[in-house]
């Protein structure tokens, strides 16, 4: 105890113990704080009014308001006149251009260079195919835009109305700032994209006021249909003015509150304006995960990107998931701070984007249909604890890589080199071989000892954490859901107190002072392993999510270097071995007249074999006189395992000054006894190089991850590999403890087995869902309106992995005394959708109340299918559904191309896969118009003939007025309070009619 007064940094229990708990401690929480907390929101942002736009939030998310339906149109309007108001009050003149019919150049008249021109787009249609992956055929759209576009006029842009003309716009392009302002069918948008669209409305206020016009013209896309297939954004590309921006923020929302997370950037420099942002957030492997198809989900980041060829930036909130997309994605559950956390960063990054004005994003010879705006580079960023964010180049990391592949092994090996050399390379040495007077002897080192110590222990503690993600995703895989830091705790208790039960009984029997030097360089090893493979997937695919293993392994390299170091302090074994004869001679002289008795005699420390406490129970503090036996620099073994290797058995007394009493206070236990001269605090310094920093950034990472994916096993996602994730991701984090672990109390290892028992059980047996987290199923109704048939269904997780779906179901009254129909979804990749008879729904008003909703089923939707004339393999349809602007028609054999008469379509897409469409899906901006559209399809041979049916279906989506969707109103009153439901599709109800030509 005294040497802790005199040193409070040594490496023994309680510094150990104390200073590594605290380090960790203290980071983590600070990492969770910075996490789960948003920061506050001051009573104003310069330029913008958080009061006013709190209120407008409120207004926009007071109803559902998804592309097909009423409210939507409300919204639409409701932004026209906010709009106007802002410009209005800011004292600029402006343009309002409430486009309804004609051309894009006869509805646009002469904006006489105003300086905010506003467009209410209703003219610009598109048609596309949905998705180009695979070899199967894939749905094709028409859609006819609603998008409302601001364009605030830079003061180096162009004063001629180029968007009126034919004419290219000219200077170095503008700024696009992008959200949607529809919902899902089942959400009030509050977040997704309600406070994006408060954002942009608060940015026009911004650069429209006096003084603030930005150098670089901005466009303010407010786009609608984001949630259907990115109809919006598609739109746009139609617009004029889309020629003009090429760079972009996109604001967007994947969960309901919380930060906002920049989720992907194209380049460094386009990122960069964002680091300006006063609390940055977020990591660049959410943008790989995306780019790697871990992420499956899209944002309108992926058509400006892709289609456009634009450069930007895609921020957006994404947690809680399981509030996302459901009716708790209201202003209730977010916050004026999560409101403002967004604003700031967009303001400051469009202050930065539309002030540079230099040639970054200008580029020459764009392909086809896509803006000039350059190549930028590869990016790494990641946020400090949301308040700074590092931005660099993935070739300056690649640089770094291979810097540290040839340095680091480069340096070890010379400074090894350099302690064989001076003769104090203690590592790997068993003994040393000693010439005197009477001959030759070999003096024992042990600095072999422990070497394969560091990896079994890993292995053993790995093993038990990999286990736990087996046992859990067996017996209780939903538990992550609600639990995620129970199922923490659970991996990360288990690891460390694994790894310190390993470490500390191999200490007990063979202790050693080179336990942290071989733990380092076990590490180090492994890491250079690991970072070969990174590096090559930072050259191709260009993995920027490689930064963790770059930094992490840096951290272990200047650790181990650390530990080469502090061997220049270790006395030169030769002089160590004359000691060690010296201190024979004198104690033992009948012993060293013999040849070769230094290796033979057992004068020093017991051998390896040897390594045993004395358990003598005659020996006591009154017992000074050696024998044979009798270490030379130490008392006798420990008594107990608890104590030790807190102080030899028989330490020096304090007032003996001889050499062989002070190294005898110096050295720890029963090590090694020329371990008295290794520094007795290097040690703090390895673990703060080690430790802190690794944990910082992996530790953000696996909160991010955690909380992105948690609550997306509704989804279909497998339990195990998020479990072997976090299993991963605990050992990442904790192992650089594996040093210092050997010389922990054992308080806080019996602690954490003590947490691992309690969450075990708990994460086996407690129910995974609650009222706060929870479980999304999904919903759509089905009405063959020739039969009359109608029905109801749920989608969801696997009945076969837990009773959930079937509980959720049997609490509604009306699937009382039926059998649900289960099988899998064609919605919803990897789940379940059970069907039983529902309640008719009454989305077509009859034309009196009591008359039963099925008797006007027939008038719902009207269609009228024609074969040419000439028996080619095409046909006319005209379809046209009531209260409805969204209908489809699916084919059962794919179709090779489609025309939607007086469209005005404009061919900057692609309209039918190389694989032909499977269904044709449309959203008219007029409500029950009719469709007419010509399709035309490869003639078959045989028995298929060249003739062609299907269906054809009108949705409905507008579920704000009770007693319209019955069935969707009992799910949302009786199913249990653990259930969300949400909508499966576009549509919540659907209702469809055979068709054959």
């Amino acid at each position: 105890m005294k040497s802790i007064v005199h040193n409070p940094f040594a490496f023994t229990p309680l510094p150990v113990t104390i200073i590594t708990s605290f380090v960790y401690v203290a980071l983590i929480v600070s990492l969770l704080v910075v996490h789960h907390t948003v920061p506050q929101a001051p009573k104003n942002l310069a330029g913008t009014n958080l009061t006013e736009a709190w209120l407008d939030l409120q207004t926009l998310s007071n109803g559902f308001h998804p592309f097909n339906s009423r409210r939507n149109d409300y919204i639409r309007d409701w932004l026209l006149t906010r709009i106007t108001a802002i410009v209005t009050e800011n004292g600029v003149s402006s343009a309002l251009y409430p486009s309804s019919s004609g051309t894009l150049e006869n509805v646009y008249p002469s904006s006489e260079s105003a300086p905010v021109v506003i467009f209410s787009d209703n003219v610009s249609n598109v048609s596309f195919e949905f998705d180009k992956r695979g070899n199967a055929p894939v749905p094709s759209v028409y859609f006819e835009g609603t998008n409302i576009i601001v364009y605030i006029r830079g003061s180096e842009d162009d004063p001629d109305d180029w968007f009126l003309t034919d004419k290219k716009p000219t200077g170095k392009g503008g700024v696009l700032v992008n959200a949607h302002y529809d919902s899902v069918s089942i959400g009030f948008g509050a977040t997704d994209d309600g406070v994006g669209i408060i954002s942009v409305l608060q940015l026009i206020k911004y650069f429209s006021s006096k003084g603030q016009q930005p150098k670089k013209g901005i466009v303010a896309l407010l786009n609608n249909g984001e949630e259907d297939y990115l109809n919006g954004a598609l739109a746009f590309g139609v617009h004029p003015i889309s020629k003009f921006p090429h760079i972009f923020l996109n604001l967007e929302g994947a969960g309901a509150g919380g930060r906002a997370t920049l989720f992907r950037s194209t380049d460094t420099e386009v990122t960069k304006f964002y680091q300006n942002s006063k609390y940055p957030f977020g990591a660049v492997v959410s943008g790989d995960a995306f780019k790697r198809g871990i992420i499956r989900s899209e944002t309108d980041y992926s058509i400006f990107t892709k289609e456009y060829g634009m450069r930007g930036l895609d921020v957006a909130f994404m947690e809680p998931r399981a509030r996302y997309h459901t009716s708790q994605d209201d202003t209730r559950h977010t916050s004026k701070a999560s409101l403002y956390h967004m604003l700031s960063a967009a303001l400051s990054t469009m202050q930065g984007l539309t002030s540079d004005t230099s040639t970054t994003f200008e580029g020459k010879g764009p392909e086809k249909g896509k803006v000039a705006s350059g190549k930028g580079s590869t990016g790494v960023w990641f946020d400090l604890f949301g308040s700074a964010m590092a931005v660099f180049r993935l070739q300056t990391l690649f640089a770094l890589s291979v810097t540290l592949l040839v340095v680091a092994p480069l340096l070890l090996t010379i400074i090894g080199a350099i302690l064989y050399k001076v003769d104090k390379l203690y590592l790997f040495s068993s003994y040393k071989h000693h010439h005197h007077a009477e001959g030759d002897d070999s003096v024992p080192t042990r600095g072999w000892r422990g070497v394969f110590r560091w990896p079994v222990s890993f292995t053993f503690a790995t093993a038990a954490v990999v286990g736990l993600a087996f046992l859990v995703s067996d017996v209780n895989p939903y538990i992550l859901s609600s639990s995620q830091y129970s199922v923490w705790s659970m991996m990360i208790s288990a690891w460390v107190f694994v790894a310190w039960f390993c470490t500390r009984t191999a200490d007990y029997f063979r202790p050693t002072a080179f336990q942290r030097a071989y733990n380092l360089l076990w590490a180090f090893l492994v890491g250079w392993l690991i970072l070969i493979v990174s590096t090559v997937f930072e050259r191709n695919p260009g993995l920027a999510s490689s930064y963790l293993t770059v930094f992490y392994f840096a951290c272990i390299f200047l650790a181990t270097t650390i530990a080469f170091l502090e061997q220049f302090s270790l006395p030169r074994k030769s002089a160590y071995a004359d000691e060690m004869e010296g201190i024979m001679s004198a104690e033992h002289p009948i012993e060293r007249s013999r040849p070769g008795s230094i290796a033979s005699a057992r004068l020093m420390a017991p051998s390896e074999e040897e390594d045993v406490p004395d358990n003598n129970p005659e020996a006591g503090e009154g017992n000074d006189e050696p024998t044979e036996t009798t270490s030379l620099l130490r008392g006798g073994g420990p008594r107990t395992f608890k104590k030790s290797h807190t102080s030899p058995q028989r330490p020096a007394a304090e007032d003996d000054d001889s050499p062989e009493a002070k190294h005898q206070r110096q050295v720890y236990g029963l090590e090694q006894p020329w371990s008295h001269a290794l520094p007795s605090s290097l040690w703090l310094l390895e673990f703060l190089v080690l430790a802190p920093f690794p944990l910082i950034i992996l530790g953000q990472v696996s909160l991010l991850a955690t909380t992105a994916t948690n609550q997306t096993l509704a989804d279909g996602n497998s339990p195990l590999f998020l479990y072997i994730g976090i299993a991963i991701l605990s050992v990442l984090l904790f192992a650089p403890l594996g040093p210092f672990l050997h010389r922990y109390t054992y308080h806080i290892p019996l602690f954490l087995m003590l947490v691992f028992a309690g969450t075990t059980i708990y994460n086996l047996t407690a129910f995974p869902f609650s009222a706060n987290n929870r479980l999304k199923l999904y919903f759509v109704q089905e009405v063959d309106l020739d039969s009359g048939i109608n029905t109801v269904s749920l989608t969801g997780i696997d009945p076969k992995t837990g009773p959930f779906l079937n509980d959720a179901i049997a609490s509604l009254p009306s699937s009382a005394g039926q059998t649900p129909s289960c099988t899998p979804s064609k919605r919803r990749r990897d789940l379940t959708e059970c069907s039983w008879h529902g309640l008719p729904p009454r989305v077509v008003p009859n034309t009196h109340p009591d008359v039963p909703p099925e008797i006007g089923y027939a008038h719902w939707l009207t269609f009228n299918a024609s074969r040419a004339a000439d028996g080619a393999p095409s046909a006319r349809f005209q379809v046209s559904g009531l209260e409805t602007r969204a209908c489809k028609i699916l084919f059962n054999r794919p179709i090779s191309d489609f025309t939607v008469a007086g469209a005005d379509e404009h061919s900057r897409f692609r309209k039918v896969s190389e694989h032909g469409a499977s269904e044709l899906r449309w959203w008219s901006r007029t409500w029950e118009k009719e469709l007419d559209v010509t399709v035309r399809w490869d003639a078959g041979d045989g028995e298929e003939g060249d003739g062609m049916d299907g269906r054809v279906v009108c949705l409905w989506s507008d579920a704000n007025e009770s007693g319209v969707i019955p069935a969707l109103d009992e799910a949302r009153r009786f199913a249990p309070t653990w259930v969300a439901i949400a909508n499966a599709g576009q549509g919540l109800v659907e209702g469809s009619k055979a068709f054959l030509v």
